[in-house]
């Protein structure tokens, strides 16, 4: 009897190791790209985060077909503005855009716009 009852402690003890171990893991597992080099964290990151940060474009509001863009000054790049009323009234005026891009749309996502500073 009592081989039994150490055997069912033993195994109470088991198992709750277990749980805790469990419950330290993170819950977010590793990404394998990075692990295997393929790709930077911080390029990972940029590309799968909705949440990116907004970083600064130059350039002018230009029309293209029935919708505002900007097309910036340092690379000629034409990106679409996902906010055509913020744009509206910088229309044909340099400026400079506070936003995220969507690389697969090419859309800037509008945080700010004002006009640029002239140097």
């Amino acid at each position: 009897m009592k081989r039994l009852l150490s055997i069912v402690a033993m195994l109470g003890l088991v198992g709750l190791g277990m749980n805790l171990a469990a419950q330290q893991t993170p819950s977010t597992p590793p990404s394998t790209a990075t692990q295997a080099g393929s790709m930077p964290q911080q390029q990972q990151t940029d590309a799968t985060n909705p949440q990116q940060s907004a970083r600064s474009f130059e350039g002018k509001i230009a029309k293209s077909g029935d919708q505002l863009v900007l097309q910036e000054n340092s690379t000629k790049t034409a990106y679409k503005l996902d906010d055509q009323d913020k744009a509206k009234q910088f229309e044909g005026k340099d400026v400079k855009v506070m936003a995220t891009v969507d690389p697969s749309t090419n859309t800037l996502h509008v945080v700010d716009i004002a006009p640029a500073q002239n140097k």
